[in-house]
């Protein structure tokens, strides 16, 4: 009995789910060598397949992550003891970055551990999201009451985002807000509760606009002011500011539909200073053309409907929210990366999902991954399994 329950556990798992985010994640590394093999012994004087080699190791490091976590029930996410562990950690880590953390793209966001570059907030995000789904799940009777059911999960919250905001990394914080905003809105809290919610964060952002006033010269920098201004204008800047995105219109546009072929970018030949990383896209375009910016799209879309899909299907309110924030958190990088790619808003430095180059990024998604693919496991196991089996033991 035992042995047939697993194997039904092992046949409840979303195959075409995990073959998806494989296929990207190795075209990804594909796209990582293309991109990075000038980039790489021009800019940063190391071997061309320098990037290509470390991004197999993070894929191998991934690869164990996500099947770890792909076993673990999700469930045990829930106990009080996990959730705790979240807060202080999450907490702690950021407060240590004051002190150990060093700068990158103007922001005091990572830490050196055994000579790599860790980026903590890229863990938090997920944190965030197991944090606020547990919590939300288990105040499902009281959803309502405002400051019992609503308020005091998103304490935690607000600490986390200021404590990135004081790095100051705008980007993760605005990232982190967005998915907790899907999570709140999904999370069956009544209308009237959002709008005191709303009400609480209007007062807030009007108590804030001042601090940041007085905090004009730390927070709007040259380079931040930069990257909006070439948003506005690029070809203005494009000797300076805007010359990332110009050069990615360049890298958009000369690609067309078939491109020119993998390898033969010319804007990975110093024109775009983060080929392999923010930019990633452009060399795609410019190389595979439309056939390859949509094979990107088609498998980013996929995951993140399949996982809205699990989320309709789940029967469990904690399961239900953690991949509706999971899922969020994979559209909204996406979207972001792309649309400062594209000019649609002002560049972030925010990676493109299982796609560019870099260790935290890619292993925190496959942690995620292993996590979604667990709850539609039990999801599809529960509905395909253990309901017939109940439904044959009423009927009998």
């Amino acid at each position: 009995m035992l042995k047939k329950e697993i194997r039904n556990k092992i046949r409840s798992f979303d195959l075409v789910l995990i073959v998806t985010i494989i296929a990207l994640s190795v075209f990804g590394l594909v796209m990582i060598y293309s991109a990075s093999m000038i980039v790489g012994p021009a800019k940063y004087e190391v071997d061309s397949n320098y990037f290509y080699i470390k991004q197999i190791k993070n894929l191998i490091l991934a690869a164990i992550a996500f099947t770890i976590f792909a076993i673990i029930p999700y469930k045990l996410y829930q106990r009080k003891a996990v959730l705790m562990t979240i807060v202080f950690s999450s907490i702690g880590t950021l407060l240590l970055l004051d002190v150990f953390g060093h700068t990158a793209n103007n922001a005091q966001s990572w830490i050196k551990v055994f000579g790599m570059n860790i980026q903590p907030s890229e863990f938090i995000k997920l944190g965030v999201i197991i944090y606020l789904s547990a919590i939300y799940a288990k105040k499902q009777k009281y959803i309502n009451n405002f400051n019992a059911g609503v308020l005091p999960p998103l304490f935690f919250l607000l600490i986390v985002c200021v404590l990135i905001f004081l790095q100051p990394d705008f980007g993760t914080m605005l990232i982190i807000l967005l998915i907790a905003t899907t999570i709140i809105l999904s999370s069956g809290m009544s209308f009237k509760s959002l709008m005191k919610l709303g009400s609480i964060l209007l007062i807030a952002a009007i108590i804030i606009v001042p601090v940041l006033f007085l905090m004009k010269d730390q927070i709007f920098t040259e380079n931040r002011m930069g990257r909006i201004y070439s948003f506005i204008e690029p070809f203005k800047y494009e000797e300076k500011e805007g010359y990332q995105l110009v050069n990615s219109y360049i890298a958009i546009g000369s690609g067309g539909v078939s491109g020119s072929g993998l390898g033969n970018s010319i804007q990975k030949y110093g024109y775009l200073p983060e080929p392999h990383t923010d930019f990633i896209m452009a060399v795609i375009s410019e190389e595979l053309g439309a056939k390859g910016v949509l094979f990107v799209l088609g498998c980013l879309s996929f995951i993140i409907l399949r996982g809205y899909r699990i989320a309709v299907k789940c029967r469990d309110p904690f399961g239900s929210l953690l991949v509706i924030g999971i899922s969020s958190m994979i559209g909204i990088q996406s979207f972001i990366n792309l649309g400062g790619v594209t000019g649609l808003i002002p560049i972030t430095g925010v990676t493109l999902p299982f796609v560019s180059y870099g260790g935290s990024s890619i292993v925190i998604l496959a942690i995620s991954m292993g996590v979604l693919v667990n709850v539609s496991m039990f999801t599809n196991y529960e509905n395909k399994y253990k309901l017939n089996r109940e439904a044959r033991n009423i009927a009998s």
